[in-house]
């Protein structure tokens, strides 16, 4: 991880609220009392990324980005508090991270006379095969 990742990391995690929220799933009646699912917000505004990397951060957060521009987490795989704030926490991490690492711009490639007219060739000739399963007419 790069450090301005690690800085928008530490920066997002000091920003973060956090509410605990009943989870759904299997628990028995555990699930049902104890609010152990962990509901994390970001305010992604307030995290001043480089253009670029919050323009990835919302393409990758999709519909876990509200209409305010919050990021919500929520983790409810364990079944104890600190475990799924641990998860969220982590998610939050990857989230940052992958959003840093952007893209490598595609090199075009250079494509030689002789393949080139090998592709145009091929064309031609699937074209041909597909002109031909036209309609049987009888004359």
């Amino acid at each position: 991880m790069t450090t301005s990742a690690l800085e928008a990391t530490e920066r997002a995690l000091a920003l973060a609220s956090e509410s605990f929220i009943t989870a759904s799933g299997p628990g028995g009646q555990n699930v049902n009392k104890v609010a152990t699912a962990v509901q994390l917000r970001v305010n992604i505004f307030a995290l001043r990324l480089p253009e670029a990397v919050y323009h990835r951060l919302r393409q990758i957060g999709g519909s876990r980005i509200t209409s305010k521009g919050e990021l919500l987490l929520i983790a409810q795989r364990f079944r104890t508090q600190e475990a799924n704030r641990e998860d969220a926490r982590q998610r939050l991490a990857e989230l940052i991270e992958d959003a840093f690492n952007l893209p490598e711009k595609r090199a075009k490639s250079r494509l030689n006379r002789v393949g080139k007219t090998q592709r145009l060739a091929g064309k031609k000739l699937r074209g041909a095969v597909k002109a031909g399963r036209g309609k049987v007419r009888l004359d």
